[in-house]
């Protein structure tokens, strides 16, 4: 009778739920009836597609009752029925069968049973997979992406396995949300900052978690391992991130590196950054740089080790950067460091740890910079060494260096350095604009030694198109140039007007350098190699005559001067080497035996003129007793005229190759200005060089010349002649002279120097009144010729414009 009932009651069920119930074994170790799932599917598609929704309904409530009595088999056969059905039908209904589907698997999700959630998250990841044809409007993930963000949390109370397992399964989950929800803008938007919260710092807790798992960053990989499927996710994720959502997976990781500590060390912080470098889209690359910058701004008084660590993964993020990927506001970047790396300085520290970690953070920003530089084209390298270069104070000469910091000082000509290595100088003109020449120049005049040194490296670097430095830092004879395989070219037109233009402050700078008593032999050997590089890559006919001259100043300068006797022999053996070198590249076999002749005279009679005497650092005295009982060096200072270059007979050997030395006697004596008013290239040395031809201009008035026909005309001649007069005074009688003024301004009283500047202020007035008189009075008014003035008051050469051009 009972029996006879329940088929009764089974059939009267509608056909779909008779499907559904046939699909389940009597014993569920038998697993899904394959024959009868079949049925169900072809019902399912093309019987009644309507129906779909009723049969997840249906696998929903049995679903439910299953997991209410623990009845778990059939709780898997219920799951895998609903994969077979997702898999094989698209039709328009589906969007209300997924409702149920997504019921169950959150069923699953929310029991305690670690099989069930793994399973209910394979079941969604195969979901994820499926491109559905009609859009839906109102699914929800918000659950899911809680969910197995947690589950990436999980699984310590169990064995390593499944703690794994669960791990793993939460991993594959958000890959699933992502995917499902990424390329559908009707559902939920899974790049808002609440959901990306959970989802970065998931992934990259697995990532940072490879002591409990086992893995080994430098082991190959296992797909199971949840470090290593992080690290997938977190790549996906990251190369789907459009330019609106980058900053939504950016600032959890920065939050996650400040909640965990994790950027010091530095390892773990750098690789994240480097997957995000190498997976986000090149054009948004600078995005990333923008916002650690910022996030470096937030720890500027924390320790400096985070701030180290935060530059270092900057560092590594430009490296690999494309070019030009630092983002519009170029300048703006750079003066953030810089101000970071002078806030670094005033952070004294109050122990040596302190005060080295600060040392290694501008070690940071000054590498960072290079990096940043290198990432620029060259006409925005320039830019961004003048903008260093204007970080330090326009002090006068006699006060460079004095009020500021000397480790800022050092630390921002690092900086300079390190960008000026990133520039490739193809015309000099363009890699010595005045604006930067100027001010480097008189960088190179400061107290430190060290900082001198710099200053001539980023003249080397900035000079040499050729590789040459390295050849010509140590100061040595070579009989032969060639043994040192220079690589000379011919210079162009370009570079010999820069060298006429700017020539002159090198030169000045150069022997200013010369006679500090700081000097070393380090910063000699640089001034050498500047003024080899100088003579390599511009050394022109033109300008080779003034290197020359330079040479013969130093050459008096060692012989006038009062530096110690170990620097005057320095400087005597450094002419020598260097009279060697250009005489070849001039290639005047005349000058160079001369130049042989003075060597091989030295080397018998006074070889400490010579750069192997003089540079030997095996011998230098440390102390002026020491050098007293110095056997090496002469007991008298005496440098007899035999043992110096002749002027007269280098002019006579290099005008026998047709080259102009009619320069070649007038010294390097005036500092050129090099203010914006006044042409940087003009001083009293150069004039004996000027040969201008004047012609009159038409319109201009001829009758002025012919007044001063009663006085002496001066011409280039007349100049010529004044200054090989002065040229021929006695020396010794200059040096008591100049001797006779440092004297005065050094012991005289105060007034006596104050009057005897106002008598010499009033002498120039009264002479200067004297010549504007004399001109007032000898000009005469012109016939007024077609607009000219002739009214009393009017200037000699005033003009009267007719009313046509008068506005």
């Amino acid at each position: 009778m009972s029996g006879g009932c329940c088929g009764c009651v089974a059939a009267l069920k509608p056909r779909y739920k008779r499907l559904v119930d046939n699909i389940f074994p009597a014993n569920p170790q038998d697993g899904l009836v394959k024959n009868n799932m079949e049925k169900l599917t072809f019902y399912a598609l093309s019987s009644r597609p309507e129906k779909l929704d009723r049969i997840g309904q249906y696998l929903e409530q049995k679903l439910t009752a299953d997991i209410n009595r623990h009845r778990f088999e059939f709780v898997f056969i219920a799951m895998e029925a609903l994969d077979q059905l997702l898999v094989s039908c698209h039709a328009h209904s589906l969007n209300l069968f997924v409702e149920s589907y997504l019921k169950m698997v959150q069923k699953l999700l929310e029991c305690q049973e670690p099989d069930l959630q793994i399973t209910a998250t394979n079941s969604f990841v195969k979901f994820s997979n499926i491109e559905e044809d009609a859009p839906s409007y109102h699914r929800r993930y918000d659950f899911f992406v809680s969910k197995f963000s947690s589950m990436c949390h999980s699984g310590e109370q169990f064995g390593k396995e499944m703690k794994q397992k669960i791990r793993g399964a939460g991993l594959r989950g958000i890959q699933g949300v992502v995917r499902k929800t990424i390329s559908d803008e009707l559902q939920v938007n899974i790049w808002e900052q609440v959901h990306m919260d959970k989802i970065v710092p998931s992934l990259l807790f697995n990532m940072q978690d490879t002591k409990s798992t086992g893995a080994d960053i430098e082991s190959p990989k296992d797909e199971d391992d949840p470090a290593h499927l992080a690290e997938v996710v977190f790549r996906d994720l990251v190369c789907r991130a459009s330019y609106g959502n980058i900053r939504c997976v950016l600032v959890p990781i920065l939050v996650h590196l400040d909640n965990h500590r994790a950027w010091v060390p530095t390892d773990f912080a750098v690789r994240v950054f480097k997957i995000v470098m190498y997976s986000v889209q090149s054009q948004y690359g600078y995005l990333v740089i923008q916002l650690l910058l910022s996030h470096l701004d937030k720890h500027v008084k924390d320790d400096p080790q985070i701030k180290t660590s935060i530059l270092t993964v900057l560092f590594e993020a430009v490296l690999i950067s494309a070019g030009g990927s630092i983002g519009p506001s170029v300048l703006e970047v750079f003066n953030n460091l810089l101000r970071h790396l002078r806030i670094s300085v005033d952070n004294k520290g109050k122990n040596q740890a302190q005060y080295s970690a600060e040392v290694k953070f501008q070690d940071a920003i000054v590498n960072t910079i290079g990096e940043f530089a290198n990432n620029l084209p060259d006409y925005q390298k320039i830019e961004i060494m003048m903008f260093v270069m204007g970080k330090f104070p326009q002090f006068a000469d006699e006060e460079i260096g004095g009020h500021m910091d000397q480790q800022l000082q050092i630390n921002l000509l690092k900086t300079l350095l390190k960008a000026t290595t990133k520039y490739k100088t193809v015309i000099m003109s363009n890699a010595f604009p005045p604006e930067f020449l100027h001010p480097l120049l008189r960088m190179s005049l400061m107290e430190d030694a060290g900082m001198r040194i710099t200053v001539q490296d980023i003249l080397h670097t900035l000079i040499d198109r050729h590789g040459n430095t390295k050849k010509l830092k140590r100061i040595e004879l070579c009989g032969n140039i060639a043994v040192l395989e220079l690589s000379v070219e011919k210079c162009s037109r370009q570079d010999i007007l820069f060298m006429k233009k700017s020539g002159m402050q090198f030169y000045w700078h150069i022997l200013e350098n010369l006679q500090l008593e700081s000097n070393r032999v380090d910063n000699l050997e640089a001034l050498y190699c500047t003024m080899g590089l100088l003579a390599v890559e511009m050394g022109g006919d033109d300008i080779i005559v003034d290197l020359f001259r330079l040479a013969l100043d130093i050459q008096g300068l060692a012989t006038g001067t009062t530096l110690p006797l170990t620097h005057r022999c320095a400087l005597h053996a450094m002419v020598a080497a260097y009279l060697n070198l250009i005489s070849q590249l001039v290639t005047c076999q005349q000058a160079f035996e001369y130049v042989q002749s003075v060597i091989e005279l030295r080397k018998f009679r006074a070889q400490h003129l010579l750069p192997d005497f003089a540079y030997n650092r095996t011998n230098r005295p440390q102390s002026l007793s020491e050098l007293e009982k110095s056997e090496l060096y002469p007991k008298t200072d005496q440098v007899k005229e035999e043992w110096l270059f002749e002027q007269s007979l280098l002019t006579t050997h290099l005008a026998s190759t047709g080259l102009d030395v009619s320069r070649l006697g007038t010294p390097f004596t005036q500092k050129p200005y090099s203010g914006d008013n006044m042409d940087p290239t003009m001083s009293a040395s150069d004039i004996g060089s000027i040969n201008i031809e004047m012609e009159s201009v038409d319109g201009s008035p001829s009758m002025a010349r012919r007044r001063y026909s009663g006085v002496e005309e001066i011409t280039v001649e007349s100049l010529k002649k004044m200054l090989s007069e002065e040229n021929t005074e006695d020396k010794e009688e200059s040096e008591r002279r100049r001797r006779e003024v440092v004297n005065t301004f050094r012991t005289a009283p105060f007034e006596e120097i104050v009057a005897k500047s106002e008598a010499k202020s009033n002498h120039f007035h009264n002479k200067l009144n004297e010549i504007l008189d004399f001109v007032s009075n000898t000009c005469v008014k012109e016939t007024p010729v077609d607009g000219m003035s002739s009214e009393p008051g009017d200037t000699p050469f005033g003009m009267q414009f007719p009313d046509l051009f008068v506005y």
